[in-house]
């Protein structure tokens, strides 16, 4: 039966985006001189064209080919991957908390219903009070979401260190298990952080945790959640530590949030 899902499916099915690999699947789209010594899937084709301009000057007398370790490519692949998007949502009542909710919300639900195309997976992480929440654990079901979606308690302070730290280690998780996925932080927030976890004042806490997701090449961007009157940088800062550009949506809504999602995407 050819159903509405069937077309839909059809239009527009498999992972969203490309990644390189180091594994033998993929396409082969460029060679590279060797990162290590040992070279499992060598690219003859670029292994012959090196070696190629030193014949005339080695010793051929028992060879057709001269090969010398220097002449040595290997294959670089890409393959298609999924994309694990974590949202992570300052739920203080330092910015417009019912508004921001709101926008994340409608944000993840629009992601979700093509997820299951896509092969993406999709979280959330709230912080506020004293702590940080894995609200819902990365998922591509509809359902799942919008259950854990349904309450979400907000105010208190902004525990921004927490909040990053939960998020690193659920992409740290999240790594071990699958490997090809291609992780996403969306950070909304006006980065003043204003609860450490340690002794450390809160904004040091929370650019060191920062800079572990750019060692670790976590993709993140900023959403400004600041108001463009009262703005002192401290969003930007944080971006900067996290490597990350920062976006202010002036008109934050689920659509405008969705649509800068699939921008980085």
């Amino acid at each position: 039966m050819d159903t509405q899902l069937d077309r839909l499916t059809r239009q527009s099915a498999g992972r969203r985006s490309r990644t390189k690999t180091e594994r033998k699947r993929g396409r082969y789209v460029q060679s590279r001189i060797p990162k290590k010594d040992r070279v499992t899937d060598l690219a003859f084709d670029a292994t012959l064209r090196a070696a190629a301009p030193h014949q005339v000057y080695r010793d051929r007398s028992k060879t057709a080919l001269a090969l010398k370790k220097s002449d040595i490519r290997e294959k670089v692949r890409v393959r298609r991957s999924a994309n694990l998007v974590l949202f992570v949502v300052d739920a203080s009542w330092s910015m417009a908390v019912a508004e921001r909710m709101e926008a994340t919300k409608g944000a993840i639900m629009s992601l979700l219903t093509d997820a299951y195309q896509r092969r993406d997976r999709v979280g959330l992480v709230v912080f506020n009070k004293n702590e940080a929440t894995l609200v819902l654990s990365p998922t591509n079901s509809v359902q799942l979401a919008r259950r854990a979606l349904a309450d979400i308690a907000v105010g208190g302070k902004t525990p921004l260190s927490a909040g990053l730290l939960l998020a690193y280690e659920v992409f740290r998780k999240e790594a071990h298990i699958h490997p090809d996925v291609m992780p996403l932080m969306i950070l909304l927030t006006d980065g003043a952080g204003n609860v450490s976890m340690s002794n450390l004042p809160p904004q040091e806490e929370a650019h060191r945790i920062a800079r572990m997701f750019k060692d670790a090449e976590i993709r993140s961007v900023v959403i400004n959640m600041e108001h463009a009157a009262f703005d002192q940088g401290l969003a930007k800062l944080l971006a900067e530590n996290l490597d990350a550009p920062c976006h202010t949506l002036e008109d934050l809504h689920a659509d405008s949030l969705y649509h800068k999602v699939l921008e980085v995407l």
